[in-house]
């Protein structure tokens, strides 16, 4: 329920919403955009990121959460740690999420003998907390080729062409094998998958379940992977280091077992990282809709490894993150609900951006009506703009709204907040992690036998994530890993080592870089001292 100080401005809302029907603000011009970008965005934030000073990276502008990460020395007393493995496989997919599962999938169907290890359960990730849905191209009005121009141009033509080619190219043959395993998008009237419009792309694309898209996609996956009797999973049991051989190639890890509080080794022809993303660092602040377990584990284990990255100084924050209750700070708001018309209202009762740019440009407008006094305050001091969701019904019919996102709807009649009748109060959140480790068309890094799939990869999204794209990023490249790395199953591994962390130890010395910290973080500083 919304307290009286929230309800007088609430009042303005519903006094411009006729108003506000009648005009619609312009898409801005590109230089507009980059003005915008540049003065309001935290990735353009000097204070907020340093260059590193060790690494394949080194010199590249990180934030300062990466930099600390990658400073610091590992978790793990690699003097005293036998390297004797305890299991023996040909492919360890660290991860459980819709990247790993699937990656574990297509390396059992080419023969490979799958070790699957996820930091918490298997299939809790962000991957369950994908709303909106995934794009594809196989609307009959849609091509890959379309797909491709959107990509490029929201990312600000900053991803890798030849990956974000493999995507979209991908993405019709990965929407055939998801309803082949038992996946059920929405359908429209006529029984075809019904494609919706997101934010700055062409033409709808947008395939969905509901407003739960991802979790219902996962419970499919989990099913498959329960299937299988060659690939087994340890669950509670997060990467704490990478090994390599004599030659630097990578040939397994050390997982740390939570319940038993103690370290094992496993051995692998390969290894494929889909651990996610850093959410959970809270760059500049910003709340989060990630994980618990999303804290950056990838970077950290590759990077001392010997891997490149990419595009660490690029993230997203979804615009419309939740302000009010206190307690759901992080909840998201789908973007799929500004796609209907849905405005972005400030304190002064005007639109102040077309909802349906990118998610950078929205987000950056957002923070300015915040910085430059168009905010609303909420009781707590935080300050954010209306989302008017309730103009919804009167565009098209009562009811929609707890018909067409029953998720969201309920969530909020729990705490008394009536979503057909009050906006929210939103402001950007920390969402997802744009960069991250550097990979081929295969999803190998630059470390062989090494690979990398989801957000845990770099280089796919440029400087901004389309809606939808994270979804068919994971399955793409989860399938594309998976099966690149069971084709190694005939390569011997060689001799467990820890070399590369001696020789990173080595070098934090001579740089005299000090750092107390421990990495990888695991989980952040509140949840650490519960388990």
């Amino acid at each position: 329920m919304y307290p009286e100080v929230l309800i007088a401005q609430l009042d303005l809302m519903s006094a411009t919403r006729e108003r506000r029907k009648t005009v619609t603000p312009g898409l801005l011009a590109p230089q507009e955009k980059t003005a915008l970008l540049k003065k309001y965005h935290p990735d353009y934030k000097d204070a907020g990121f340093r260059d590193l000073r060790i690494g394949a990276n080194k010199g590249d502008r990180v934030t300062h959460e990466f930099a600390d990460l990658l400073e610091s020395f590992s978790s793990l007393d690699h003097a005293r740690i036998n390297l004797e493995p305890e299991i023996t496989t040909d492919v360890l997919v660290l991860g459980g999420g819709g990247a790993g599962v699937t990656a574990a999938l297509f390396s059992e169907s080419q023969g490979a003998r799958v070790l699957l290890a996820t930091k918490l359960r298997l299939g809790n990730s962000n991957t369950i907390m994908a709303l909106g849905g995934m794009q594809a191209a196989v609307a009959e009005q849609d091509s890959p080729i379309k797909h491709f121009a959107d990509t490029m141009i929201a990312g600000g033509f900053a991803g890798n062409r030849g990956l974000v080619k493999a995507m979209v190219v991908d993405g019709p043959g990965i929407v055939e094998w998801l309803l082949k395993i038992g996946v059920n998008f929405d359908r429209d009237g006529n029984g075809d998958l019904a494609a919706r419009l997101a934010a700055g792309m062409s033409v709808p694309r947008i395939l969905s379940i509901g407003d739960h898209t991802g979790l219902n996609v996962m419970k499919v996956l989990k099913d498959e992977l329960r299937k299988s009797d060659r690939i087994e999973f340890a669950e509670f049991s997060p990467a704490v280091e990478l090994t390599t051989n004599e030659s630097g190639d990578c040939n397994g890890a050390i997982l740390y077992d939570l319940g038993r509080r103690r370290h094992f080794v496993v051995k692998a022809r390969a290894v494929i990282l889909a651990t996610g993303g850093a959410g959970r660092l809270h760059n500049q602040g910003f709340p989060t809709s990630n994980n618990f377990g999303a804290t950056g584990d990838a970077i950290v284990l590759a990077y001392r490894a010997g891997a490149k990255m990419e595009g660490l100084d690029s993230f997203q924050y979804h615009p419309t993150g939740v302000m009010f209750p206190e307690h759901m700070v992080g909840v998201l708001v789908t973007e799929a609900i500004r796609s209907l018309g849905a405005h972005l209202v400030n304190a002064r009762g005007e639109r102040f951006i077309n909802e349906l740019e990118t998610r950078d440009v929205v987000a950056a407008a957002i923070i300015r009506e915040c910085e430059t006094g168009n905010g609303v305050r909420a009781p707590s001091g935080k300050v954010g703009v209306w989302l008017d969701i309730p103009i919804l019904e009167e565009f098209f019919e009562k009811g929609l709204l707890r018909k067409r996102f029953p998720a969201l709807f309920k969530k909020f009649m729990r705490v008394r907040i009536d979503i057909a009748k009050w906006p929210l109060l939103i402001y950007p959140t920390l969402h997802y992690q744009n960069g991250g480790v550097l990979i081929n068309e295969a999803g190998e890094s630059t470390v062989k036998n090494l690979f990398a799939a989801g957000e845990a990869a770099g280089g796919i999204h440029g400087r901004n994530r389309a809606m939808g794209n994270s979804l068919l990023d994971i399955f793409v490249f989860g399938r594309r890993a998976g099966i690149a790395a069971a084709g190694r199953m005939t390569h011997e591994p060689g001799k467990l080592t820890l070399n590369h962390v001696a020789n990173y130890y080595g070098r934090l010395k001579s740089l005299r870089i000090s750092s107390v910290a421990k990495s990888p973080t695991l989980f952040p500083e509140f949840i650490v001292d519960k388990i």
